[in-house]
C-alpha cells in the first residue's frame, strides 16, 4: 500500500488540482486523523476552497480562520496590507471596511503594534468570522452596510482605513473560478455593472471618517485604476497608485489634506 502522502496526492491531481503536493501537505499537517484526512480529500475533490477545507488560510504570516461561506483573503492583497503600513507608523486608530474574515484589520493590527482596530461587513457570516480572528487584538467587528455599522464616535478620527471592496464587475462574476463563484458570497465579489459601485460609496463618504492626514486604501484591477483614481479625486482626497507587478496588485491610495478642518 502506498504511503498516505502518495494517496492524496493521487487523489488530488486526479481531481484537477495543480498544486496536488502543496495541498495535500497542508491537509496531513491539518487533519487530526486518518478519517479526518479523508473527509477533508473528500471535500476538496467536490470542489471546496482548500481554505474552506483547512479552516484557515495564511495570511500577511498569519493563520486566519475561514469558515465556509466567507470570502478567502488573496495573497494580493497583502500588497495591501503592506501599503498601509509603509504609511502608518503610528496609527492609532484602523477601520477595515468589507472586512470578510477580518485578515486585513487582523494583520494591520499585527503590524502597527495594536492600534484601536475597528472592522464592518454586511454579511453576518463574515462578522462572525472576523470576530474570531481580530480578538486576538482587541479587535471590534460591526456588521452593517459600509460606514452606516461604524460607531459614529470615529468620524473623523481614522488614520487608516482600508476597504478590500467587491470589484467584480457584474457580467463577469460567472468567469470567476468555481472556488470563487460557487463558494464564496456574491455580496463579496460583485461590484456592479463596472466594478466599482461600491468603490464609489466609500470615496465619496471616507473624508468624513479620516483624520486629517489620514488614508484611504482599496484594491482595484488594473483596467479599473484610472477611474479609481478619478473617485478618489473626486472625493477630496489626494490619490496615488501603487502598483506589485508580482502579485499582479493595484492598490489606490487617497489621503485627507493634513490642514483638513
Amino acid at each position: 500500500m502506498p504511503p498516505l502522502s502518495d494517496s492524496v496526492v493521487a487523489v488530488l491531481r486526479s481531481a484537477g488540482c495543480v498544486f496536488a503536493e502543496d495541498e495535500a501537505e497542508l491537509i496531513l499537517s491539518t487533519a487530526r486523523t486518518p478519517d479526518e484526512v479523508t473527509a477533508m480529500v473528500d471535500r476538496r475533490v467536490s470542489g471546496l476552497p482548500l481554505e474552506h477545507v483547512l479552516g484557515w488560510a495564511r495570511f500577511h504570516s498569519l493563520r486566519i480562520v475561514v469558515e465556509p461561506g466567507v470570502f478567502v483573503p488573496r495573497r494580493r492583497t497583502e500588497f495591501l496590507v503592506d501599503q498601509a503600513v509603509a504609511r502608518a507608523r503610528g496609527a492609532a486608530l484602523v477601520v477595515d471596511l468589507c472586512c470578510g474574515s477580518g485578515a486585513v484589520g487582523a494583520a494591520l493590527a499585527a503590524a502597527l503594534g495594536g492600534p484601536e482596530l475597528h472592522a464592518a461587513d454586511i454579511d453576518p457570516a463574515a462578522v462572525r468570522c472576523a470576530r474570531r480572528n481580530v480578538a486576538p487584538f482587541g479587535g471590534h467587528v460591526h456588521q452593517g452596510d459600509l460606514f452606516e455599522a461604524l460607531p459614529d464616535a470615529l468620524r473623523g478620527r481614522v488614520d487608516v482605513l482600508t476597504a478590500n471592496v467587491p470589484y467584480v464587475p457584474t457580467h463577469e462574476v460567472g468567469l470567476l473560478p468555481p472556488e470563487a463563484r460557487d463558494h464564496e458570497p456574491l455580496v463579496a465579489l460583485d461590484g456592479g455593472a463596472d466594478g466599482l459601485d461600491v468603490l464609489r460609496r466609500v470615496t465619496a463618504e471616507a473624508p468624513r471618517w479620516l483624520a486629517p492626514g489620514g488614508c484611504l486604501l482599496v484594491e482595484t484591477s488594473e483596467r479599473q485604476a484610472p477611474a479609481a483614481v478619478e473617485a478618489f479625486a473626486r472625493g477630496g482626497l489626494a490619490a496615488v497608485l501603487a502598483v506589485s507587478d508580482e502579485l499582479y496588485a493595484n492598490v489606490v491610495i487617497g489621503t485627507r489634506s493634513p490642514r483638513a478642518v
